[in-house]
């Protein structure tokens, strides 16, 4: 491939399907640069969950891990502690917080724990939290990690996002499409309030009767939609799950949407 010519951190491995490749790189930043480039460049493909090399030292699994320091205010560090405790973190460090009120602390966690956990970070302290990671080497494999305490809200049939159809799947959770946009079967299209996946019907329509109201839907009663880049997207898929790409869109989608027909 052309692109392991300049690109020498990159390497590209065969699997046992033919238009399937496993792509290793140095980090979630490296490779969603080279997925952007190839999506810009007018391809079309899925991408999986990104995971760590594991290595066998001495006849023991071991994985990547990283140290990470943080600066956050005091008020939010209880949620900061909370959150890399359950993905594995083992706090090394705390250090005094200064007059503004800000604090320091450092930890030892699994790369793997790495994953997604800076978006989450920053909503949790508001976006005023400052995060850091170096390299630690390999150490024993420190277990499974926690699953997602939210599951994702699917699509029930394909079609057009309809304002009606969104007045009623929000009081679900948050939403990742809008009125107007084209979505297909079991696409993900929020983020559901409590564990465990659930099917909505985004594209529900005004059933009519012989009775008629002057004016047309609006967007009073919409709530806010989040908007989701494309490494929050890959941050946010699970083992279940990928993200298709084209020029035009990207979207999320839980494996069993793709099926020979």
């Amino acid at each position: 491939m052309k692109e392991l010519e300049k690109n020498v951190a990159m390497r590209v491995e065969n699997t046992d399907s033919a238009d399937t490749f496993i792509v290793c790189g140095r980090g979630p930043l490296h490779l969603t640069i080279l997925i952007e480039t190839m999506r810009r460049e007018g391809f079309e493909f899925l991408v999986g969950p990104p995971d760590v090399i594991y290595k066998k030292i001495d006849g023991e699994q071991c994985e990547p891990f990283e140290t990470v320091d943080i600066e956050v205010q005091e008020e939010y560090m209880g949620g900061v502690v909370d959150l890399l405790g359950r993905r594995k973190g083992l706090m090394t460090d705390m250090g005094s917080c200064n007059a503004e009120g800000m604090c320091s602390v450092t930890y030892t966690i699994p790369t793997r724990g790495l994953l997604g956990v800076r978006s989450a970070i920053l909503t949790a302290t508001r976006g005023t939290a400052i995060m850091t990671t170096t390299f630690a080497g390999y150490q024993p494999y420190a277990g499974d990690l926690p699953k997602k305490d939210q599951g994702s809200l699917l699509a029930y049939e394909t079609g057009k996002v309809t304002t009606y159809g969104v007045e009623a799947a929000q009081e679900r959770g948050k939403l990742f499409v809008k009125p107007g946009e084209e979505i297909y079967k079991n696409q993900i299209v929020g983020l559901h309030q409590r564990p465990g996946n659930l099917n909505i019907n985004v594209c529900k329509t005004k059933a009519l009767t012989n009775f008629r109201a002057s004016g047309k839907d609006n967007d009073k009663n919409v709530q806010g939609f989040v908007d989701l880049s494309l490494d929050d997207c890959i941050e946010y898929i699970g083992q279940d799950e990928l993200v298709e790409l084209t020029p035009e869109s990207i979207r999320m989608l839980v494996k069993v949407t793709k099926k020979k027909k």
